[in-house]
């Protein structure tokens, strides 16, 4: 397992998508059950300690999760309530217990911590929280393809022109112009980058548009563009859940200021068809684990994003999905 990122707050559902009925997840090669609670969402080691039968295909009892095998019910701490094969005047072993994790519910999103659970430690994501910007949920996109290379392509500006030609780039106006990266409290942040883009917005105007990444986190990442109109501001995050190595789960976030008729469901299709595009390559990249030796891969200044990435995640000693 990394120990980096199981200390970290990782996406494993929108919360729209968290009903009554319990879900599973893989986390960094964890199986984990979440499910709702009067108390708030809660997150467990997907296995009964009886038979090891996954939590996740059981039930829920109000606020219990029941194993589907024996009947044994969980609480959200883990702690066993019931063992329906004994009398109910039996005290409960304290070793029948689920292990939990740390689960919070932010951002639109469900998010579980195999190692901790403060919430301060959380990604921002300002736009969500702003009431002039409408909010709109993506995916979760499955790709098989390690975290580092699903998020380092949303960091990738080259490709726009030729991946997305038509949307959100023109090969005739594949320059980019140079920027540096800079650190800004725990975040890695550019200078703005500008981009013509055909359709940057789905609108089908086209304009030079102005980005500004963020890296937030190695799993978590930002976008805010402006163009024609500098007040009208769109942004995006993408929250990657590792599941393994070369195994993940992408969950996209946008938000505009502007053109708010537009549902969520139109706002789903566009960005899936350009996520497509992506995982088309991203499925066929190799080496499938991210190189953090620099040497391995000829990079330009177009690349300093990317190089800054690499960099960020050989300091921190990531693991998963690098080599």
């Amino acid at each position: 397992m990394d120990s980096v990122l199981a200390n970290q707050w990782l996406p494993v559902s929108f919360s729209k998508d968290l009903q009554k009925d319990p879900i599973s997840a893989v986390v960094l090669g964890e199986r984990v059950v979440v499910f709702r609670t009067a108390q708030g969402v809660k997150a467990l080691k997907d296995l009964c300690i009886h038979r090891g039968a996954a939590l996740s295909q059981g039930k829920m009892i109000g606020d219990e999760i029941m194993c589907p095998y024996h009947g044994w019910r969980y609480d959200g701490s883990g702690k066993c309530t019931a063992i329906p094969q004994q009398p109910a005047s039996r005290q409960i072993p304290p070793k029948a217990c689920a292990v939990p994790y740390g689960c919070t519910e932010a951002r639109g999103l469900v998010w579980v911590n195999l190692n901790g659970d403060d919430p301060a430690t959380l990604p921002p994501y300002i736009e969500y929280e702003d009431p002039d910007y409408k909010t709109f949920f993506c995916g979760p996109y499955q790709v098989h393809a390690s975290m580092p290379r699903v998020v380092e392509n949303f960091l990738d500006v080259g490709h726009l022109a030729f991946l997305h030609a038509g949307s959100l780039g023109d090969p005739a106006h594949s320059e980019i112009t140079d920027y540096a990266v800079h650190k800004v409290d725990s975040r890695l942040v550019t200078d703005t980058i500008s981009v013509f883009q055909p359709d940057p917005d789905g609108r089908g105007m086209a304009y030079l548009t102005d980005y500004v990444y963020e890296i937030l986190k190695p799993s978590v990442v930002r976008f805010k563009k402006t163009g024609k109109h500098p007040s009208e501001c769109y942004s995006m995050m993408l929250a990657v859940l590792p599941e393994g190595p070369v195994s993940s789960k992408a969950f996209i976030c946008g938000s505009m200021n502007y053109n708010k008729h537009v549902t969520n469901e139109e706002f789903a299709e566009r960005q899936s068809m350009i996520f497509n595009e992506d995982t088309s390559v991203l499925e066929n990249q190799r080496p499938e684990l991210l190189p953090l030796d620099l040497q391995e891969e000829l990079h330009l200044p177009a690349d300093r994003l990317s190089i800054a990435y690499r960099k960020m995640l050989k300091e921190m000693n990531v693991s998963i999905g690098t080599a």
